[in-house]
């Protein structure tokens, strides 16, 4: 069975808005220039908050880390596991992604509180 869930054309616009998603709780975050996509992937180089590099595939599958540097798919399939988010992920690697999301959801919280007691 073919994991072709979406066109060569549709996985940027998809990259895109997961890395919109994301871009507050990141140093960068890009799709890969480099790393040739297709009709099944696409691969986006990030940086962490932590200054850690990687490359990380977007697919039907989910998302991994596939190289530990821009445009590196060197890493065997077998040892990354795949997340069903861009947040699953990044809460896997990024101590600092943890604390900077965290602090946004209790800042909205916060919000959300003042704005109900009038």
């Amino acid at each position: 069975m073919s994991e072709q869930v979406l066109g060569q054309e549709t996985w940027p616009q998809e990259a895109e808005a997961a890395i919109n998603d994301i871009r507050k709780h990141v140093k960068t975050a890009n799709i890969s220039p480099t790393v040739q996509s297709s009709n099944q992937r696409i691969y986006i180089n990030l940086t962490t908050l932590e200054d850690s590099d990687y490359c990380v595939e977007m697919s039907a599958s989910g998302f991994r880390v596939v190289g530990r540097k821009y445009d590196d798919i060197s890493l065997s399939t077998i040892e990354n596991m795949n997340y069903e988010t861009p947040y699953a992920l990044l809460n896997s690697i990024s101590q600092k992604y943890r604390e900077s999301f965290g602090g946004e959801l209790m800042n909205k919280l916060l919000d959300l509180a003042k704005s109900t007691e009038g």
